[in-house]
């Protein structure tokens, strides 16, 4: 999935993590004279726009609490965990499902509270990581049509997209169709697919694609910044097919034994992201080219 692996770095682990620390020394804030701590919070983000997002905002609220933070941003997706583990940073930015499938193998579940409860445990036993509070936040798979199409055919589900698929145009990315999260998961679920056509497209072509009208359909993830466009309608998974890949700061128990109150300041600004306005802050940033750390800066003005 998209915040899964996409990207990975070519570079070794300490390459990045020299680059990065280089790049955040430059960035870092400075704890207040008034009320400062006599501490330095590593803040890591993945290499995408919407965990540096995420990160910024969770940096700004530290400094905020009069923390120093170091950020070290843009790391690749495949490597952040052991970033952690090894001591490189004290947290991040992590997605439920991620951890459970991804970092601990595990198969996946569709309630939100079971897999946070799951991966809170096994990151506590295995880690010596603590999962704080996960928010509304959810960037995880799903399905993307034309607004235009979607109100032709009276669809709004899935399961009503199911019952119109032998009418309408797939726009796949190819590995969709077998991987096991993908086609298999869908009709395993809500029964075949037969769609009039399907094509396989890259996935930074899709939304061109359905705006062109050369499809109907496509795989997309659930905080996309182009879903805030009206021509696009996200499906509701109405038969939860899907993990669900909800936001919360993943952070060293070292950090928090000795920062207690870190948990609350970052769980504080957890519970202000929900899928809507995280897609609208990606937005901000891939479609309207704002920097993300003015998108952050603005946003943690709005919920500080």
């Amino acid at each position: 999935m998209k915040q899964r692996w996409r990207r990975l770095a070519a570079l070794s682990l300490a390459g990045v993590l020299a680059a990065g620390t280089l790049a955040g020394c430059g960035d870092a804030g400075s704890a207040s004279d008034e009320g400062g701590k006599d501490v330095t919070i590593r803040v890591g983000s993945k290499d995408f726009t919407e965990n540096e997002i995420v990160a910024e905002v969770y940096a700004l609220a530290l400094e905020d609490a009069g923390y120093t933070v170091e950020r070290t941003f843009d790391i690749g997706s495949s490597l952040i965990h052991e970033s952690l583990t090894t001591d490189q940073i004290d947290l991040y930015p992590e997605y439920t499902g991620t951890g459970l499938i991804s970092i601990l193998g595990l198969d996946p579940i569709t309630d939100p509270q079971e897999v946070y409860d799951t991966v809170k445990a096994e990151y506590a036993d295995q880690f010596d990581v603590t999962w704080l509070d996960y928010s509304d936040a959810n960037d995880g798979q799903g399905l993307v049509i034309r607004t235009e199409t979607a109100e032709e055919y009276g669809i709004k589900t899935i399961s009503d997209l199911q019952e119109h698929a032998t009418e309408l145009r797939f726009a796949s990315q190819g590995e969709f169709d077998e991987r096991e999260d993908g086609i298999p998961a869908l009709e395993a679920t809500y029964g075949p697919f037969d769609w009039k056509s399907s094509k396989v497209y890259d996935n930074s072509l899709k939304y061109e694609v359905l705006a062109n009208d050369e499809a109907d359909v496509s795989p997309a993830y659930t905080t996309e910044g182009r879903l805030t466009e009206d021509q696009f309608t996200l499906l509701e998974d109405d038969k939860q097919v899907w993990p669900p890949y909800n936001l919360a700061p993943v952070v060293r128990n070292d950090i928090l034994d000795d920062n207690p109150d870190i948990a609350d300041v970052l769980n504080k600004v957890s519970a202000e992201f929900t899928t809507e306005n995280i897609t609208a802050l990606n937005a901000q940033v891939d479609i309207d080219g704002e920097e993300y750390t003015d998108v952050a800066k603005d946003f943690y003005e709005t919920v500080k």
